[in-house]
């Protein structure tokens, strides 16, 4: 089967795909210039090359974005078939739990940030994963008080790290509220493509091949990922998923309720609390996933310049982060250093543009590392994140950056007696993100996730379970014995770096003028340096949205290593990138710079005048702008 490339006008009389996408083929080829190993700690899923001249797609009243074009031309047919904002996200994250199931799906969790363009409010949905009831803070360390060995045949492989999912429940309750289509409809185009098969794409045969010892210690994985011969299945390969077309039609035709209880219910306990192979059971509950519960937060709004910012709270850190980063930046003239060299790519990013953004993005996650877990179980200082994006804190916090020297890490502020410790946090990883907006106006960006590739590794009913639970700090005290915020505990949602954004214009007053950009990205704790990167690109540096994804990915967490995204073509990876100007100077201004490639897979749509959108998709992964072209 071929792709689908592309989402007719809605006054078109044939729904057909009739053009490619952001001007590129969809199918990623490599870049002859990334390095050919990486970091999959830090950089969780696979690099999967690079699509230069990439160009943005204008659109007349919707658009979308999702990772995958399947995805995308699902969610634009909901669209333009009259569905809303909320009826797209339903379609496409049904479509990614099928095609790219290493990245997202209905056994995992996500995020969304929505504006309602009625009402002209923000909201902020929670479907978070859950610990278990029976988890105990050393759960993820050891089997048992007495048995203090670490989890088979290891934390993530293990049913250990496996939390109650979290996204129907999510995506119920917003399309309750926000929904027009009927949520039977929703499904069906992954139903449909489920039985009819799907060509497994260039970016899932590589993380197939990359994942395949560990898909097969799983057996149902092993027959649904690999051949008979144990070898991966390659790019090209036609899947079907039954198993998941009769899930998804249970789902469909009952509601979440369908999944949370019953028989896909007993199958989740059942594959959690697999010994197969000696690995450690999960102790997850069918009480446990009865009793999940999404929730409805405050969005955290936030002024940079002339904008206001909407992100997602805790237990989210990605809202708070990157409203702390700009907050620093406020105090500095970033938008006088533009790239250089601006092409369709985005051009070379200015060093002392990404000097300045890479410190204040240290002090931001070292606030973030030691404050920010589940608020219903660990309060934030005074009882409220604003106290991490207060201006005057920002303002102070900017005065500890030294503009020609890299401070390599930074330390938390002080922000009162807060009794938490600042011990080892773990590593985040990879997932993906939808942008859509609808003709009503209304607009939502989620980003959705089952944590590493493939999660736990763990297949059931058609889908993959999550490892979610790996995202708590394994160490529950600190060295002096102070416990942990991120620290594991019955029923908690484990910290995310997920930041799906709205952006409004402010007017003199400082009210909420329209919305302006709907962005995010997949890429775990980085993901917190990719929004940045976008929001400064397009708000301070007047890009469009496709140059704004495209361009090189830089940044730094609390570490005194930098990121520069080594496969983008401006950027000289070869012998760690010692020959490229952008890399000599900022280990000249004492950064340790890493060229790794970096897999983000970030969306933008912008407002283009008074009704149009404008769009990108991160050339790093397979994702496609589509709405109604102009």
């Amino acid at each position: 089967m071929g792709l689908l490339t592309g989402c007719s006008s809605e006054d078109s009389a044939a729904a057909e795909c009739t053009s490619t996408p952001n001007g590129t083929p969809v199918s990623a080829a490599p870049a002859t210039n990334a390095p050919t190993t990486q970091n999959l700690s830090t950089n969780p899923e696979i690099a999967s090359g690079y699509r230069s001249g990439m160009t943005a797609v204008r659109t007349r009243t919707y658009a979308v974005s999702t990772a995958n074009p399947l995805a995308t031309e699902a969610a634009c047919r909901v669209l333009r078939d009259g569905g809303t904002a909320a009826d797209a996200l339903v379609t496409a994250q049904a479509v990614l739990g099928l095609v790219e199931p290493q990245a997202s799906g209905i056994g995992g969790g996500a995020f969304l940030v929505h504006y309602d363009a009625k009402s002209r409010t923000v909201e902020a949905y929670d479907g978070r994963e859950t610990a278990p009831a029976a988890a105990t803070e050393n759960y993820l360390r050891w089997v048992s008080d007495t048995d203090r060995t670490e989890p088979a045949p290891n934390t993530r492989a293990s049913g250990r790290s496996i939390g109650v999912p979290g996204v129907l429940r999510m995506l119920e309750l917003a399309h309750r509220d926000h929904g027009l289509t009927a949520w039977k409809e929703l499904f069906d185009p992954a139903i449909s493509l489920a039985d009819s098969g799907f060509e497994i794409s260039p970016r899932l045969a590589g993380q197939i091949a990359e994942s395949a010892k560990d898909l097969a210690a799983d057996e149902d994985a092993r027959g649904y990922f690999l051949e008979a011969d144990g070898s991966p299945k390659k790019s090209g390969t036609v899947l079907t998923n039954p198993a998941l077309a009769k899930t998804l039609s249970a789902i469909a035709g009952d509601g979440a309720q369908a999944f949370y209880s019953g028989a896909i219910a007993q199958d989740i306990v059942e594959a959690a609390g697999s010994t197969a192979g000696g690995r450690t059971p999960s102790l997850l509950t069918a009480g446990d996933l009865a009793g999940y519960q999404a929730k409805k937060r405050t969005a955290l709004c936030t002024g940079y310049r002339k904008f206001e910012l909407c992100g997602m709270p805790a237990p989210s850190s990605g809202g708070s982060t990157v409203a702390a980063t700009l907050g620093i930046l406020a105090n500095f003239d970033i938008p006088s250093l533009r790239p250089q060299d601006l092409d369709a790519d985005g051009g070379r990013p200015d060093a002392q543009a990404v000097h300045l953004i890479s410190e204040a993005e240290r002090l931001a996650y070292a606030d973030r590392n030691k404050y920010v877990a589940d608020p219903d179980f660990v309060p934030l200082p005074g009882n409220s994140v604003l106290s991490l994006v207060h201006p005057q804190y920002l303002k102070q916090r900017s005065t500890l950056i030294d503009p020609q020297r890299s401070m390599g890490t930074a330390k938390p502020g002080d922000l009162g007696p807060v009794p938490l410790g600042n011990g080892p946090q773990p590593p985040e990883h990879g997932t993906s993100h939808i942008s859509v907006v609808d003709k009503y106006g209304n607009a939502a960006a989620m980003t959705t996730t089952v944590e590493s590739a493939f999660g736990s590794f763990h297949f059931v009913d058609g889908f993959v379970l999550n490892n979610q639970l790996t995202d708590f700090a394994a160490d529950p005290l600190d060295p002096d014995g102070t416990p942990v915020a991120n620290r594991l505990q019955p029923g908690k949602r484990p910290r995310s770096s997920m930041a799906p954004t709205l952006v409004f214009d402010r007017d003199d007053a400082g009210n909420r003028g329209d919305l302006t950009l709907v962005t995010g990205s997949p890429g775990g704790s980085v993901i917190i340096q990719f929004v940045v990167k976008t929001l400064i690109n397009t708000l301070d540096w007047g890009l469009d949205p496709q140059q704004a994804v495209s361009g090189v990915s830089f940044g730094a967490g609390n570490t005194p290593v930098t990121g520069i995204g080594g496969e983008h073509p401006a950027i000289d990876a070869t012998d760690n990138g010692d020959h490229d100007p952008l890399v000599q100077r900022l280990r000249a201004m004492g950064h340790q710079v890493s060229v790794a490639p970096q897999s983000s897979g970030l969306s933008a749509l912008q407002r283009d005048g008074k009704d149009g959108w404008i769009g990108g998709a991160d050339p790093r992964r397979e994702g496609a702008v589509l709405g109604d072209t102009r």
